[in-house]
């Protein structure tokens, strides 16, 4: 019971100590001066921005060129041969090359330069996408070409 009493005591003379308190309204404010300056850190590129901001003759675009001027030559001969052998050539653009073999080596050689050209051109606008799928469109369209060829023998 002396316990309680004594608790009880401490905690009566207590309170009028905590409400001597000084309310934060009633401080002044802080001195108003020039903003610090607050230097930010340079931040790296993402993922993102650093696949967009590559090189034009990288790994990938080498390849995709690469796989297209193959392709391109691969319907040159399916081309050729079947021009020779008595058939037609469907493409209206390339049967008015198609009377000689250097019109349709020209053709085809066009046609890979066209590629490279258009592919350089979305790249220095920034269509990074589109720079890629020019190469892989050209692929397709040849590769259809070449089987469309080698099954019309």
């Amino acid at each position: 019971m002396l316990r309680t009493a004594i608790i009880f005591a401490v905690l009566g003379l207590c309170r009028p100590a905590v409400a001597q308190q000084v309310s934060f309204a009633l401080l002044p404010p802080p001195a108003t001066g020039p903003a610090p300056i607050v230097a930010t850190p340079v931040q790296r590129a993402t993922a993102q921005e650093a696949a967009d901001n590559h090189r034009f003759w990288d790994r990938d675009n080498s390849f995709l060129f690469a796989t297209s001027a193959a392709f391109s030559a691969a319907d040159f001969v399916v081309t050729r041969d079947n021009l020779r052998a008595g058939g037609q050539e469907l493409n209206p653009v390339v049967s008015l090359f198609g009377h000689s073999s250097a019109g349709l080596a020209m053709n085809f050689a066009g046609e890979s330069v066209g590629v490279v050209g258009l592919s350089y051109f979305f790249h220095k606008t920034g269509h990074h996408k589109l720079e890629r799928a020019v190469s892989m469109l050209n692929i397709g369209g040849s590769a259809a070409a070449v089987s469309f060829g080698m099954a019309h023998r």
